[in-house]
């Protein structure tokens, strides 16, 4: 049962002593620092400090903003602390503690909102994408060759030309020659 310390700044510029100082005042006994931006998705001693976690350990942070670049990964970071039977704490956000019921009430509610967020955004763009395709705009990777171009190709396949120089013809992979149906 130890507790672990998390401490991040975004640039090489600031420092870490203030979080450090309050890390240790509050016992952590273990503190993993990183000087890297929280949009960066490779936080390597944050990797470690989720590798090593224990049931019974707590990880402290200063305030959430160190721990997750969003919401979600917030709530999913705080979801595998929890996986490894160890607790979360913010010193500057005291509704996050889940060692107590209204923390987890509150990660709880977090989780549901972030949900609902997802939801929203998942039937917002599906919406936009059903009047766009009304509106006659075609979705994927533009076609590589034209109604025109597949129909030739089609023709000189049934005449016997290889797919290599059908395709070399026309610059595109052999397989999207083999491809072609009627």
């Amino acid at each position: 049962m130890a507790i672990v310390g998390y401490a991040r700044v975004s640039t090489q510029d600031q420092r870490l002593t203030g979080q450090l100082e309050a890390l240790k005042t509050a016992g952590a006994e273990i503190v993993y620092r990183e000087k890297v931006s929280g949009v960066r998705a490779d936080r390597p001693q944050l990797v470690k400090m989720m590798a090593s976690l224990k049931a019974g350990d707590t990880v402290i942070v200063t305030k959430i903003d160190r721990l997750g670049r969003s919401t979600r990964e917030l709530l999913e970071l705080i979801e595998h602390i929890g996986a490894a039977g160890a607790t979360f704490r913010s010193l500057g956000d005291p509704l996050f503690d889940t060692s107590s019921s209204q923390g987890r009430l509150m990660a709880t509610l977090l989780a549901a909102i972030a949900a609902f967020e997802r939801d929203l955004i998942a039937e917002r763009t599906g919406e936009g994408r059903k009047r766009a395709m009304a509106n006659g705009i075609k979705f994927g990777r533009p076609l590589k060759l034209s109604e025109y171009q597949r129909k030739e190709a089609l023709k000189r396949r049934k005449a016997g030309e290889t797919l290599a120089s059908i395709a070399k013809s026309y610059a595109v992979d052999i397989s999207m020659i083999s491809r072609l149906a009627e």
